[in-house]
């Protein structure tokens, strides 16, 4: 086959340092745009961007040139650095070093975007916690609970 095909989509998760409440209804709109932005800027394509004041879902489609963890380095530096000249109030903020990422079939997508755009009611039943170890346990990952 002379030329490549591909359709890399990724769930991401990843929270905020020490998973405080930072994420506010003032800043988190913004927030999700520059995220989606950063991940086009990176020749990505963000599909469903959502979360709740600790933590952010993505789910996108990624290039198969770039690899995945230093893609999500860029772009939480990029995103803590934005926040920071944006909501200067916010001068804590940062992302926790780790993330979760989950392989999505195209089959699965329209599911993942209708869970990923309902976080709020979600959590508002199920903590992120115990929303993680399943995602975890659901895609056979081995875990230290220490670490969740």
């Amino acid at each position: 086959m002379s030329d490549s095909y591909t359709n890399l989509l990724y769930h991401i998760v990843f929270s905020t340092k020490a998973r405080r409440p930072l994420i506010t209804s003032q800043c988190e709109t913004q927030l999700y745009n520059y995220i989606g932005g950063t991940i086009r800027g990176l020749g990505g394509i963000s599909l469903e961007l959502n979360g709740t004041e600790d933590h952010v879902h993505v789910l996108c489609k990624l290039r198969p040139d770039r690899a995945l963890a230093d893609m999500l380095r860029e772009l939480k530096a990029n995103a803590t650095g934005w926040m920071h000249d944006v909501f200067p109030e916010l001068k804590n903020f940062s992302w926790q070093r780790g993330y979760g990422t989950f392989t999505v079939s195209q089959s699965n997508v329209d599911d993942v975007r209708r869970y990923i755009s309902r976080q709020k009611e979600h959590h508002a039943k199920v903590s992120f916690r115990d929303e993680f170890i399943q995602f975890l346990k659901d895609n056979g990952i081995d875990y230290d609970e220490r670490y969740v």
